[in-house]
Protein backbone atom coordinates (compact mmCIF):
# COMPACT_ATOMS: atom_id res chain seq x y z
CA UNK A 1 0.00 0.00 0.00
CA UNK A 2 1.75 3.27 -0.95
CA UNK A 3 2.15 5.28 1.83
CA UNK A 4 0.94 9.21 2.03
CA UNK A 5 4.37 10.56 2.28
CA UNK A 6 5.23 9.51 -1.46
CA UNK A 7 3.15 12.43 -2.77
CA UNK A 8 5.27 14.83 -0.53
CA UNK A 9 8.99 14.25 -1.39
CA UNK A 10 10.46 15.40 -3.85
CA UNK A 11 13.58 14.23 -5.65
CA UNK A 12 16.32 16.93 -6.79
CA UNK A 13 20.18 16.90 -7.09
CA UNK A 14 19.88 20.51 -5.17
CA UNK A 15 18.93 18.99 -2.00
CA UNK A 16 19.11 15.84 0.27
CA UNK A 17 15.38 14.24 0.82
CA UNK A 18 15.67 12.58 4.42
CA UNK A 19 13.24 10.59 6.25
CA UNK A 20 13.22 9.41 9.79
CA UNK A 21 10.54 7.36 11.80
CA UNK A 22 10.96 4.35 14.40
CA UNK A 23 12.53 1.35 13.34
CA UNK A 24 10.09 -1.19 11.58
CA UNK A 25 7.90 1.83 10.49
CA UNK A 26 8.02 1.15 6.86
CA UNK A 27 11.02 3.30 5.91
CA UNK A 28 12.52 0.99 3.73
CA UNK A 29 9.25 0.22 1.71
CA UNK A 30 8.87 3.99 1.35
CA UNK A 31 11.96 4.09 -0.29
CA UNK A 32 11.24 1.26 -2.99
CA UNK A 33 7.79 3.05 -3.34
CA UNK A 34 9.94 6.73 -4.20
CA UNK A 35 11.21 4.38 -7.01
CA UNK A 36 8.35 3.63 -8.62
CA UNK A 37 6.00 6.43 -8.01
CA UNK A 38 9.35 8.52 -9.50
CA UNK A 39 10.13 6.13 -12.37
CA UNK A 40 13.20 5.33 -11.33
CA UNK A 41 14.62 2.12 -13.49
CA UNK A 42 16.24 -0.20 -11.39
CA UNK A 43 19.64 0.18 -13.60
CA UNK A 44 19.46 3.97 -12.69
CA UNK A 45 19.14 3.46 -8.75
CA UNK A 46 21.60 2.48 -5.98
CA UNK A 47 19.41 0.88 -2.46
CA UNK A 48 22.14 0.21 0.46
CA UNK A 49 20.84 -0.64 3.85
CA UNK A 50 23.22 -0.01 6.22
CA UNK A 51 22.41 -2.44 8.63
CA UNK A 52 23.66 -5.21 6.45
CA UNK A 53 25.89 -7.73 8.61
CA UNK A 54 28.05 -7.19 5.46
CA UNK A 55 29.32 -3.47 6.16
CA UNK A 56 29.36 -3.32 9.53
CA UNK A 57 32.93 -3.35 9.69
CA UNK A 58 33.55 -0.55 7.32
CA UNK A 59 31.08 2.04 8.26
CA UNK A 60 32.57 5.08 7.67
CA UNK A 61 32.26 7.76 4.31
CA UNK A 62 35.19 5.96 2.95
CA UNK A 63 32.42 3.16 2.12
CA UNK A 64 30.54 5.76 0.75
CA UNK A 65 33.31 6.74 -1.52
CA UNK A 66 33.88 3.18 -2.65
CA UNK A 67 29.94 2.95 -3.43
CA UNK A 68 29.36 5.91 -5.28
CA UNK A 69 32.81 4.98 -7.46
CA UNK A 70 31.77 1.49 -8.26
CA UNK A 71 28.19 2.60 -9.66
CA UNK A 72 29.18 5.81 -11.25
CA UNK A 73 31.85 3.97 -13.29
CA UNK A 74 29.27 1.50 -14.48
CA UNK A 75 26.67 4.30 -15.96
CA UNK A 76 27.29 8.15 -16.88
CA UNK A 77 23.51 8.71 -16.64
CA UNK A 78 21.63 10.49 -13.41
CA UNK A 79 21.62 7.94 -10.37
CA UNK A 80 19.12 7.67 -7.68
CA UNK A 81 21.04 7.04 -4.21
CA UNK A 82 18.50 5.31 -1.99
CA UNK A 83 20.92 5.19 1.70
CA UNK A 84 19.00 3.15 4.06
CA UNK A 85 19.79 3.66 8.37
CA UNK A 86 22.23 6.37 7.09
CA UNK A 87 23.23 7.42 10.65
CA UNK A 88 25.16 4.38 11.51
CA UNK A 89 27.93 5.41 8.81
CA UNK A 90 30.28 8.00 10.23
CA UNK A 91 30.83 11.37 8.73
CA UNK A 92 27.99 10.93 6.35
CA UNK A 93 27.09 14.17 6.68
CA UNK A 94 30.33 15.84 5.30
CA UNK A 95 30.38 13.48 2.32
CA UNK A 96 26.96 14.51 1.41
CA UNK A 97 27.57 18.19 1.55
CA UNK A 98 30.49 17.28 -0.79
CA UNK A 99 28.38 15.46 -3.51
CA UNK A 100 25.81 18.72 -3.04
CA UNK A 101 28.59 20.74 -3.73
CA UNK A 102 30.26 19.22 -6.81
CA UNK A 103 26.63 19.01 -8.56
CA UNK A 104 27.18 15.85 -10.44
CA UNK A 105 23.25 15.99 -10.79
CA UNK A 106 22.53 12.66 -8.68
CA UNK A 107 19.73 12.55 -5.76
CA UNK A 108 20.53 11.48 -2.81
CA UNK A 109 17.55 10.20 -0.36
CA UNK A 110 18.43 9.01 3.19
CA UNK A 111 16.46 7.47 5.96
CA UNK A 112 17.63 7.26 9.54
CA UNK A 113 15.85 5.62 13.00
CA UNK A 114 17.37 9.17 15.22
CA UNK A 115 15.50 12.65 15.07
CA UNK A 116 18.80 14.28 16.44
CA UNK A 117 21.24 12.41 14.15
CA UNK A 118 18.52 13.47 11.19
CA UNK A 119 17.50 16.93 12.56
CA UNK A 120 20.17 19.17 14.30
CA UNK A 121 23.65 17.11 13.55
CA UNK A 122 22.44 16.92 9.74
CA UNK A 123 21.26 20.87 9.47
CA UNK A 124 24.24 21.94 10.81
CA UNK A 125 26.05 20.03 8.06
CA UNK A 126 23.34 20.70 5.19
CA UNK A 127 22.19 24.13 6.13
CA UNK A 128 19.11 24.66 3.31
CA UNK A 129 20.36 21.70 1.43
CA UNK A 130 17.60 19.04 2.94
CA UNK A 131 14.05 18.23 2.86
CA UNK A 132 13.21 16.61 6.20
CA UNK A 133 9.94 14.42 6.40
CA UNK A 134 8.89 12.16 9.42
CA UNK A 135 7.30 8.94 8.62
CA UNK A 136 5.43 7.27 11.97
CA UNK A 137 3.48 3.65 11.64
CA UNK A 138 0.33 3.58 9.74
CA UNK A 139 -2.51 5.86 10.70
CA UNK A 140 -5.93 4.78 11.26
CA UNK A 141 -6.72 5.31 7.37
CA UNK A 142 -4.30 3.64 6.48
CA UNK A 143 -5.00 0.62 8.76
CA UNK A 144 -8.44 0.58 7.47
CA UNK A 145 -6.92 0.69 3.85
CA UNK A 146 -5.42 -2.03 4.67
CA UNK A 147 -7.88 -4.20 7.19
CA UNK A 148 -11.14 -2.51 5.79
CA UNK A 149 -13.46 -4.21 8.23
CA UNK A 150 -11.22 -2.79 10.86
CA UNK A 151 -12.58 -0.78 13.72
CA UNK A 152 -11.17 1.48 16.04
CA UNK A 153 -10.78 -0.35 18.72
CA UNK A 154 -9.14 -2.51 16.82
CA UNK A 155 -7.00 -0.36 15.81
CA UNK A 156 -5.73 0.79 18.89
CA UNK A 157 -5.04 -2.42 20.23
CA UNK A 158 -3.11 -3.40 17.46
CA UNK A 159 -1.56 -0.68 16.57
CA UNK A 160 0.00 -0.01 12.87
CA UNK A 161 3.20 -0.99 12.58
CA UNK A 162 2.86 -2.49 8.99
CA UNK A 163 4.70 -5.96 9.65
CA UNK A 164 2.89 -6.70 13.04
CA UNK A 165 -0.33 -6.37 11.14
CA UNK A 166 -0.03 -9.71 9.21
CA UNK A 167 1.77 -11.85 11.24
CA UNK A 168 0.80 -14.66 13.39
CA UNK A 169 2.43 -13.42 16.70
CA UNK A 170 2.06 -9.74 16.77
CA UNK A 171 2.42 -9.24 20.37
CA UNK A 172 5.74 -10.82 20.10
CA UNK A 173 6.89 -9.38 16.92
CA UNK A 174 6.03 -5.74 19.21
CA UNK A 175 8.08 -7.08 22.10
CA UNK A 176 11.06 -7.43 20.12
CA UNK A 177 10.71 -3.82 17.92
CA UNK A 178 10.83 -2.34 21.70
CA UNK A 179 14.04 -4.47 22.69
CA UNK A 180 15.64 -3.56 18.81
CA UNK A 181 14.88 0.03 19.60
CA UNK A 182 16.06 0.28 22.94
CA UNK A 183 19.62 -1.86 22.24
CA UNK A 184 20.09 -0.92 18.59
CA UNK A 185 18.47 3.19 18.62
CA UNK A 186 19.25 3.85 22.04
CA UNK A 187 21.77 2.02 24.00
CA UNK A 188 24.74 1.68 21.24
CA UNK A 189 23.45 5.44 20.65
CA UNK A 190 24.24 6.54 24.53
CA UNK A 191 27.28 3.80 24.71
CA UNK A 192 25.79 2.96 28.16
CA UNK A 193 26.45 -0.48 29.38
CA UNK A 194 23.04 -2.40 30.16
CA UNK A 195 20.07 -1.99 28.52
CA UNK A 196 18.20 -3.39 31.61
CA UNK A 197 17.96 0.19 33.13
CA UNK A 198 16.54 1.64 29.60
CA UNK A 199 13.79 -0.78 29.44
CA UNK A 200 12.96 0.32 32.69
CA UNK A 201 12.78 4.01 32.60
CA UNK A 202 10.68 3.42 28.98
CA UNK A 203 8.34 0.89 30.72
CA UNK A 204 7.44 3.16 32.82
CA UNK A 205 6.86 6.37 30.93
CA UNK A 206 4.86 3.94 28.30
CA UNK A 207 2.62 2.65 30.89
CA UNK A 208 1.91 6.19 32.18
CA UNK A 209 0.83 8.15 28.98
CA UNK A 210 -1.15 10.70 29.48
CA UNK A 211 -0.09 11.58 32.96
CA UNK A 212 2.64 14.19 34.12
CA UNK A 213 5.87 12.33 35.12
CA UNK A 214 8.59 14.04 36.91
CA UNK A 215 12.41 13.15 36.81
CA UNK A 216 12.37 12.16 40.35
CA UNK A 217 9.42 9.91 40.69
CA UNK A 218 11.00 8.37 37.51
CA UNK A 219 14.50 8.37 38.81
CA UNK A 220 13.17 6.59 42.68
CA UNK A 221 11.20 3.74 40.86
CA UNK A 222 14.35 2.69 38.54
CA UNK A 223 17.00 3.66 41.14
CA UNK A 224 19.15 6.23 38.91
CA UNK A 225 19.82 9.97 39.34
CA UNK A 226 17.34 11.88 38.22
CA UNK A 227 20.29 13.72 35.24
CA UNK A 228 20.30 9.72 33.91
CA UNK A 229 16.48 9.87 33.33
CA UNK A 230 16.58 13.17 31.45
CA UNK A 231 19.07 11.92 29.29
CA UNK A 232 17.71 8.27 28.99
CA UNK A 233 14.43 10.10 28.15
CA UNK A 234 15.77 12.19 25.42
CA UNK A 235 17.50 9.20 23.52
CA UNK A 236 13.99 7.31 24.04
CA UNK A 237 12.65 10.66 22.08
CA UNK A 238 15.27 10.87 19.74
CA UNK A 239 14.73 7.11 18.49
CA UNK A 240 10.66 8.01 18.23
CA UNK A 241 9.86 5.31 21.00
CA UNK A 242 7.75 8.20 22.84
CA UNK A 243 6.76 11.76 22.77
CA UNK A 244 7.00 14.67 25.39
CA UNK A 245 4.34 16.55 25.60
CA UNK A 246 5.38 19.71 27.77
CA UNK A 247 3.33 22.44 29.60
CA UNK A 248 1.62 25.16 28.08
CA UNK A 249 2.93 28.80 28.47
CA UNK A 250 3.98 31.82 27.19
CA UNK A 251 7.00 31.67 29.99
CA UNK A 252 9.24 29.69 29.06
CA UNK A 253 10.34 29.53 32.76
CA UNK A 254 6.61 28.32 33.30
CA UNK A 255 7.00 25.69 31.11
CA UNK A 256 10.13 24.43 32.10
CA UNK A 257 8.74 24.18 35.93
CA UNK A 258 6.02 22.17 35.34
CA UNK A 259 6.44 17.66 34.65
CA UNK A 260 5.98 16.58 31.30
CA UNK A 261 3.40 14.44 29.85
CA UNK A 262 4.48 11.34 27.36
CA UNK A 263 2.80 9.54 24.76
CA UNK A 264 3.97 6.13 22.60
CA UNK A 265 4.76 5.84 18.91
CA UNK A 266 2.59 3.33 18.92
CA UNK A 267 -0.81 1.93 20.68
CA UNK A 268 -0.06 -1.36 19.88
CA UNK A 269 3.57 -1.32 21.01
CA UNK A 270 2.57 0.40 24.11
CA UNK A 271 0.26 -2.25 25.43
CA UNK A 272 2.27 -5.30 24.88
CA UNK A 273 5.31 -3.98 26.95
CA UNK A 274 2.47 -2.36 29.34
CA UNK A 275 1.22 -4.15 32.46
CA UNK A 276 -2.63 -5.07 32.50
CA UNK A 277 -2.86 -2.04 34.59
CA UNK A 278 -1.52 0.22 31.84
CA UNK A 279 -3.87 -1.43 29.11
CA UNK A 280 -6.78 1.68 29.73
CA UNK A 281 -8.76 2.09 26.67
CA UNK A 282 -9.32 5.76 27.00
CA UNK A 283 -5.66 6.31 27.73
CA UNK A 284 -4.77 4.49 24.28
CA UNK A 285 -7.59 6.45 22.60
CA UNK A 286 -5.52 9.62 24.40
CA UNK A 287 -2.44 8.46 22.52
CA UNK A 288 -3.58 7.67 19.16
CA UNK A 289 -5.44 11.87 19.59
CA UNK A 290 -1.91 12.97 20.25
CA UNK A 291 0.08 10.60 17.09
CA UNK A 292 -2.99 12.35 14.92
CA UNK A 293 -1.45 16.32 15.77
CA UNK A 294 1.73 15.14 15.62
CA UNK A 295 2.16 14.27 12.56
CA UNK A 296 0.54 18.02 11.54
CA UNK A 297 2.43 20.00 14.11
CA UNK A 298 4.62 19.72 17.11
CA UNK A 299 3.75 22.26 18.79
CA UNK A 300 1.54 20.59 21.11
CA UNK A 301 1.20 20.88 24.55
CA UNK A 302 -1.09 20.07 27.96
CA UNK A 303 -2.33 22.55 30.39
CA UNK A 304 -3.46 22.20 34.29
CA UNK A 305 -4.79 24.16 36.71
CA UNK A 306 -7.41 22.81 38.97
CA UNK A 307 -8.77 21.14 36.03
CA UNK A 308 -6.24 19.92 32.84
CA UNK A 309 -6.84 20.67 29.33
CA UNK A 310 -5.76 17.36 27.44
CA UNK A 311 -3.48 19.49 24.51
CA UNK A 312 -3.23 22.83 23.71
CA UNK A 313 -2.19 23.32 19.95
CA UNK A 314 -0.22 26.55 19.28
CA UNK A 315 -0.91 26.58 15.62
CA UNK A 316 -0.72 29.93 12.67
CA UNK A 317 -4.64 30.29 13.38
CA UNK A 318 -3.86 30.87 17.26
CA UNK A 319 -4.15 28.69 19.98
CA UNK A 320 -6.70 25.60 19.83
CA UNK A 321 -7.74 23.99 23.48
CA UNK A 322 -8.57 20.26 23.01
CA UNK A 323 -10.19 17.89 25.42
CA UNK A 324 -10.09 14.04 24.45
CA UNK A 325 -12.74 11.09 25.91
CA UNK A 326 -13.42 7.68 25.06
CA UNK A 327 -17.15 8.11 26.63
CA UNK A 328 -19.22 11.74 26.53
CA UNK A 329 -17.41 14.59 27.64
CA UNK A 330 -17.73 15.26 31.30
CA UNK A 331 -18.66 18.41 33.52
CA UNK A 332 -14.74 18.27 34.36
CA UNK A 333 -14.04 18.72 30.83
CA UNK A 334 -16.11 21.82 30.58
CA UNK A 335 -14.82 23.36 34.35
CA UNK A 336 -11.01 22.80 32.71
CA UNK A 337 -11.86 24.72 29.67
CA UNK A 338 -13.78 27.62 31.70
CA UNK A 339 -10.40 27.77 33.63
CA UNK A 340 -8.45 27.75 30.35
CA UNK A 341 -10.52 30.78 28.98
CA UNK A 342 -9.81 32.74 32.13
CA UNK A 343 -6.16 32.49 31.82
CA UNK A 344 -5.89 32.34 27.68
CA UNK A 345 -9.22 34.37 26.82
CA UNK A 346 -8.21 35.02 23.29
CA UNK A 347 -8.01 31.33 23.00
CA UNK A 348 -10.00 29.90 19.82
CA UNK A 349 -12.87 27.28 20.56
CA UNK A 350 -12.09 24.01 21.98
CA UNK A 351 -12.10 20.84 20.20
CA UNK A 352 -14.16 17.86 21.62
CA UNK A 353 -12.48 14.66 20.24
CA UNK A 354 -14.30 11.07 20.85
CA UNK A 355 -14.24 7.75 18.63
CA UNK A 356 -17.18 9.39 16.79
CA UNK A 357 -15.46 13.11 16.10
CA UNK A 358 -11.56 12.40 15.05
CA UNK A 359 -12.44 14.50 11.57
CA UNK A 360 -12.75 17.45 14.16
CA UNK A 361 -8.97 17.30 14.32
CA UNK A 362 -8.62 18.51 10.70
CA UNK A 363 -9.28 22.09 12.09
CA UNK A 364 -6.67 21.97 14.19
CA UNK A 365 -3.32 24.27 12.38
Amino acid sequence: MPRRLVEQCVLSPEVVTVVQGVRRCGKSTLLRQLMHSHRIAPDHAVFINFEDPRLVNDLDDSLLDRIYRLATTRSNRRLSFFLDEIQNVSLWQKWLNTQLEMGRGHCFVVTGSNSQLLGGELASSLTGRHLRHELFPFDLDEFRHLIPSGTLEQYVRRGGFPAALDFPQPARLLQQYFLDIIEKDIRERLSAKSSRPLQAVAKMVLESVGSELSLRRIAGSVQLSPETVSHYLQACEDAYLIFSCPYFAYSEAKRVRNNRKYYAIDTGLRRVISTTGGQDLGKDFENLVYLLLRRRTAEISYWKGKGEVDFVVNGEHGVTPIQVTYGEPQPRHYDALEEFYQHFPHANEALFVTPDSLDELERVG
